[in-house]
C-alpha cells in the first residue's frame, strides 16, 4: 500500500467545482463527482431521527446499488425543509442528470450546512452546466474545498495497491469539524475506487470499516442531520472482488479502512477549536458494546476535554466519566496511562505521575489507555480538546 497525489484522480472518475453563491462566505460551495459509467455504489447515513432531504433521497436511490454522479453543496442543510426540500434535492438532480445526460436515478444528492433554510434550487440549477463544462480527473480537490463548512483544511487521502500484478486506486474526500459523532456530524465523505468490487463486497465491508473509523469518532457528541459515507466503485481497472475473504478483497478490505481512518482522523485533528488530538484505548471490556460506551463516555466529556485543553492531570474526570458509561468494571481494579506513562494503578493514583504526565499534556497528540480488566474487547475512539474557540464557533454559526 502506497499514497499517491489525489491530483492523478482515479481512473473511471472526474470531478468539478464551482461558486453557486449558497454561503454567506465568498467560496466553492458546490461539487459534482462523475463516474465515465454507472458504478457499484453503497452508502451508510445519519441514525438521527432529524434526516435532511437528500439524505433521504440518496438512501433510496442506493438501494439499487448503482449510481454514476454526486452533486454536493455546502452552506446549506436543505434539512427540516418539509415537502420543499423533497422536491428541491429531486429537482438539482434532474438537472444535472440532464447536464451530463444520464439517468436521473443515478444522481446522488448531498447537502452540508445551516437547517431550516430552503435550497437556494435556482443558483445551484445556474451553476449546474459550468461543472460540467470544467471536468476534470484532476479536480478531486476543488471537490474537497467545496464542500467545507468551518473545515480549516480540505480532507483528502488517495492510497493504492497492487492485486496479481494489476494497481487499484482509492481515493477518499471528507468534510466535518463540528456537530461530530456519526453514528452511521455535520460530517460527509465520498470514497472512489477503480477496483470492481461486488455489491455485496462493498456494502459489507463499508459497515464493517465504518463501525472502526467514522463512528468510532466524536468532536461534540452531537449527530448531524445529514451524515453520509458513499463509496462508488467503477471498476476501471479490472481487479474483480467477488469475496472479502479472497487476496484480492483482502487487500481492497485493508486500504479501505486506511482511507476511511485517515479521513477520520482529519476529522477530529480539524475539530472547531480543538488544539489536540486524543485518541482513547479501552482494554479488556466484557464485551466490544461495553468498551465503545466507555471510550465514548470519556470522548465526549465535556470536563475531560476541557481539562486536555487548559492541560490539568485531572484523571478523576476519566473515573467519573467511567463510571457513568454503562460499562461494568471494579473501580479498584482500573489502570489509566497517559502517553504510556501510568497514572493510575487498581484506582489509585501512581505515586509521583502527575509532574512526568503533566508534560504530555501540552503534546498535539495525545494517548489515554484504559484497563477495566473485566474482560478480553476493546475499543479505540478518536476526540479532541473543547476549548474557547468552539465555543466562539457555535455561538455565531449562522449569523
Amino acid at each position: 500500500m502506497r499514497a499517491y497525489d489525489p491530483s492523478q484522480g482515479v481512473p473511471g472518475f472526474a470531478f468539478s467545482a464551482g461558486l453557486a453563491k449558497i454561503k454567506k462566505t465568498q467560496g466553492l460551495d458546490l461539487g459534482l463527482i462523475v463516474a465515465s459509467a454507472p458504478c457499484i455504489a453503497a452508502g451508510v447515513f445519519t441514525n438521527n431521527r432529524v434526516k435532511a432531504a437528500p439524505v433521504m433521497l440518496a438512501k433510496n436511490r442506493l438501494r439499487s446499488g448503482k449510481a454514476q454522479a454526486v452533486i454536493v453543496n455546502s452552506g446549506n442543510a436543505n434539512a427540516c425543509t418539509g415537502a420543499r426540500g423533497k422536491q428541491d434535492a429531486a429537482t438539482v438532480c434532474k438537472h444535472v442528470a440532464a447536464a451530463l445526460n444520464i439517468p436521473e436515478h443515478l444522481v446522488i444528492p448531498a447537502s452540508t450546512g445551516v437547517i431550516g433554510y430552503p435550497l437556494p434550487v435556482t443558483n445551484i440549477i445556474k451553476t449546474v452546466p459550468h461543472l460540467v463544462d470544467r471536468i476534470s480527473t484532476a479536480a478531486a480537490s476543488d471537490v474537497a474545498q467545496a464542500i467545507m463548512t468551518t473545515d480549516t483544511f480540505p480532507k483528502m487521502v488517495a492510497l493504492s495497491d497492487t492485486v496479481g500484478g494489476k494497481r487499484f486506486h482509492i481515493c477518499g474526500i471528507a468534510k466535518g469539524a463540528g456537530m461530530i459523532m456519526p453514528d452511521m456530524a455535520t460530517m460527509l465523505a465520498f470514497i472512489m475506487t477503480d477496483a470492481a468490487p461486488s455489491l455485496h463486497v462493498l456494502r459489507t465491508l463499508l459497515r464493517q470499516h465504518v463501525a472502526t473509523t467514522f463512528n468510532a469518532i466524536t468532536v461534540d457528541g452531537d449527530t448531524s442531520t445529514n451524515d453520509c459515507c458513499i463509496v462508488l466503485a467503477s471498476g476501471a481497472t479490472p481487479i474483480t472482488i467477488s469475496t472479502c475473504s479472497s487476496d484480492a478483497g483482502r487487500a481492497f478490505s485493508h486500504v479501505l479502512h486506511e482511507v476511511m481512518l485517515r479521513l477520520s482522523r482529519m476529522i477530529v485533528q480539524d475539530g472547531e477549536g480543538a488544539t489536540k488530538l486524543i485518541t482513547i484505548r479501552i482494554l479488556h471490556a466484557r464485551s466490544t458494546t461495553e468498551a465503545k460506551k466507555a471510550g465514548m463516555a470519556v470522548a465526549n466529556s465535556c470536563l475531560v476535554k476541557t481539562a486536555f485543553f487548559g492541560e490539568d492531570f485531572n484523571w478523576g474526570r476519566i473515573m467519573a466519566a467511567l463510571g457513568r458509561s454503562g460499562a461494568r468494571f471494579d473501580m479498584e481494579r482500573v489502570d489509566i496511562r497517559f502517553n504510556a506513562i501510568p497514572a493510575v494503578r487498581n484506582g489509585q493514583a501512581v505515586i509521583n505521575a502527575a509532574d512526568r504526565i503533566k508534560s504530555e499534556l501540552g503534546r498535539k497528540e495525545i494517548e489515554v489507555v484504559i484497563d477495566l480488566k473485566q474482560g478480553k474487547h476493546c475499543s479505540t475512539v478518536m476526540t479532541c480538546d473543547l476549548t474557547y474557540d468552539y465555543v466562539k464557533i457555535n455561538a455565531s454559526y449562522t449569523t
